[in-house]
């Protein structure tokens, strides 16, 4: 999957640019489809304390739609495990609306004789 990485208000390692890009490759197990995506890091330094909060955004582009995460924690790698533990539930929920949108509706489908044979000893 391409993703487009971008760092505001700072400079992103390399390394740390590359385990984002491994972790959200593993998302194309559950859902192959993926076209691309953008991941955009933040700090986030509130005035009270002065430790900063690291955000990070994942938007996936899927056909048909989009998915989109926001997480936050004490560095980006863990920010990073939490959007892609959300991304998984979502992808998947998404793959599944997409096949059930093909599948027949269960009372359109007739039912075989020996259903039909069952109901009526009922």
């Amino acid at each position: 999957m391409r993703l487009q990485m971008r760092a505001v208000h700072f400079d992103a390692d390399q390394k740390l640019l590359s385990f984002i890009q491994q972790k959200m490759n593993k998302l194309d197990t559950f859902y192959d489809r993926i076209t691309s995506g953008e991941v955009i890091l933040k700090l986030d330094k509130s005035e009270n304390t002065k430790i900063q909060t690291k955000l990070l955004e994942v938007k996936l582009y899927v056909p048909g739609g989009r998915v989109f995460v926001k997480e936050q924690g004490t560095t980006f790698e863990e920010a990073t495990d939490l959007a892609l533990d959300a991304l998984k539930m979502q992808v998947k929920k998404y793959k599944n609306k997409r096949k059930d949108g093909r599948a027949p509706k269960l009372n359109q489908v007739a039912p075989t004789e020996s259903e039909e044979s069952e109901l009526e000893e009922l």
